[in-house]
């Protein structure tokens, strides 16, 4: 793919599914934008001329009735379905030339092959004779898509073969069609169930999920181009049937208007935002409430947590050690329960205690164990007792972590922090990552460094603003960030070891921390403010309360009671 240039008139776009619905749509509006040249691809017959029993008959009722009298006439017995057939031929070829007239209309060019693109001969064979006709192929906008909505035990080979094909191998074929080094636009038509699921399209979910990992890895290998994934929400013409449409109301989505989505697609091409491969469009959903066996249960999870499947462990070592943060175990056991009940969120947690640390040394485990044991339940909350435990070489159980969590399906309004304090001290002259150079007790590496400047700082009080820049999913492996934020989280205990070094000459590590609670999940890639209150401080032990908030003191999060074992600065040594 080469770089990408303003769309001229002899700019050529091969459009599947580009003849009919939304994705006609799309091409319309860019026709009147660029008057360039479109090559239409759909099964769909273009019928040179239409039987003389339709002519002039629009409606469907009469329309259809004219063919049920027809096929009397012929001395056939007319069924439904071969009613709905004959209709369905004749309203999609007047649509068909409907699509060609308005974008000839704008001045651009069109022109329409009927052919299935997961049939890759002869999608070739028809592509290349339109190329000869009309020029090289500029862009490709794939909008091809079939749905064949079922619950995944009703779904069969068939059904998912259907969906897929047409998103995955059609996209394939699409790309053997054109000399991927010259193209200069590859528009993708995903869904927003990609992104959130969808009950009823595990096939459709995963087929675009694929489109949306394609933009991504196509744009890695050739930056220059334009190329996005657009995760659109419903719209209100195309592929949603009276189901899905209740369930999409069940989940508060809203249905994306004609016009409006075909202008955020044309402002998307034409923005200067090049660097974005994916774009998700349309209202947040929400997880439908889903009826749950009230019989308590209990789980059992085994992960092999390994150094190459998580490359954020290089940047928390203590003594020579990559060791797994304490926030980790958290994220590994939040999400997992918040995984078993989609719908409900961690609220709070109670009682945590780091019984053993994880370290990565020659003594490290094969593998470690997740236990989850449901102590409560109803419509409302969940509450597990959760444990981590490994079996050493040796045979010997080790437990790592353990606490009590409590799932809501309805997260309360986030309280203010009222005690927020902001006076600038002027003590403090690092910023940034000058911190992590400059205390011994801030021993993280890139992945968990936030904290941006000390805002106030006093014998009982230490308040910091943090910024914490998303790292990729490869980095975080094993531990993928969703409603809880392990590297935030890490990140509000920071200001702590700001405070023991300077008015101390102490650092210390975390074993147990009474509560926390999140009411929204922690800004990504923008400020967040921490405020450290010192409940008690002993020469062998520290106790806190850490709220991270925004700059209004609106609490995002809060650890109450967090304890700290006072670890010599030596020992901490780089």
């Amino acid at each position: 793919m080469r770089s990408t240039t303003q769309i001229r008139p002899s700019s050529v776009f091969l459009v599947s599914g580009g003849a009919k619905g939304i994705t006609a749509e799309c091409t319309i509006e860019l026709a009147r934008q660029y008057q360039c040249k479109f090559i239409l691809l759909g099964r769909s017959q273009l019928l040179a001329s239409e039987p003389n029993f339709a002519k002039g008959c629009f409606e469907e009722s009469g329309l259809k009735k004219r063919i049920m009298e027809d096929r009397l006439k012929v001395g056939e017995t007319p069924t439904p379905k071969s009613i709905e057939k004959i209709f369905a031929r004749i309203s999609s070829s007047r649509e068909i030339k409907n699509t060609l007239a308005l974008i000839e209309e704008t001045g651009a060019k069109a022109e329409y092959l009927s052919v299935d693109i997961t049939d890759k001969l002869a999608l070739r064979d028809k592509v290349f004779s339109a190329v000869d006709r009309l020029g090289s192929i500029s862009g490709i906008i794939h909008g091809a898509g079939n749905l064949a909505d079922k619950l995944i035990t009703k779904k069969t080979e068939r059904d998912f073969e259907t969906v897929y094909a047409a998103k995955v191998k059609g996209l394939e074929n699409l790309f053997a069609c054109v000399d991927l080094d010259r193209l200069e636009y590859l528009i993708l038509f995903s869904s927003s169930s990609a992104f959130y699921g969808n009950i009823g399209q595990t096939d459709y979910a995963l087929a675009n999920e694929i489109l949306n990992k394609t933009a991504h890895l196509l744009k890695q290998k050739y930056p220059n181009s334009h190329i996005v994934a657009f995760n659109w929400g419903p719209w209100e013409k195309g592929m949603v049937t009276p189901l899905l449409k209740k369930a999409f109301e069940q989940r508060n989505i809203g249905i994306i208007p004609v016009r409006v989505g075909t202008d955020i697609l044309v402002k998307q091409i034409n923005s200067g935002d090049r660097t974005t491969p994916q774009f998700l469009v349309g209202s947040p959903a929400t997880v439908p409430h889903l009826e749950f066996n009230t019989e308590l249960q209990t789980y059992r999870i085994s992960r092999q947590i390994t150094l190459e499947a998580n490359p954020f462990l290089q940047d928390h070592v203590i003594a020579g050690n990559p060791v797994l943060p304490a926030t980790c175990a958290l994220s590994w056991i939040f999400n997992t329960c918040e995984n078993l009940y989609p719908g409900y969120r961690v609220f709070s947690c109670q009682d945590f205690k780091v019984l053993k640390g994880i370290v990565f040394n020659e003594n490290k485990a094969k593998e470690h164990i997740l236990e989850l044991e449901e102590v409560a339940k109803d419509n409302n909350e969940i509450v597990f007792v959760a444990k981590i435990w490994s079996e050493s070489l040796a045979g010997k159980i080790h437990y790592h972590f353990s606490l009590k969590l409590n799932l809501l399906r309805d997260i309360p309004p986030a309280p203010i922090h009222n005690l927020a304090d902001f006076e600038i001290e002027q003590i403090f002259s690092e910023n940034s990552k000058e911190f992590y150079q400059s205390y011994v007790g801030l021993f993280h590496g890139a992945c968990f460094q936030g904290l941006e400047k000390i805002l106030y700082c006093r014998p009982k009080k230490v308040t910091a603003k943090c910024l914490w820049r998303k790292i990729n999913a490869k980095q975080q492996g094993q531990f993928p960030l969703q409603w809880f934020n392990p590297y935030t989280t890490d990140i509000s205990l920071h200001p702590l070891g700001i405070w023991l070094e300077y008015f101390h000459q102490d650092s210390a590590l975390p074993t147990s921390f009474e509560t926390c609670e999140q009411f929204a999940a922690t800004p990504v890639d923008r400020p967040f403010y921490v405020s450290c209150e010192i409940e008690s401080k002993t020469d062998t032990t520290v106790t806190v309360d850490a709220i991270l908030h925004d700059l209004e003191g609106r609490i995002y999060s809060r650890l109450i009671g967090v304890d700290f074992v006072i670890w010599p600065l030596k020992k901490l040594s780089k």
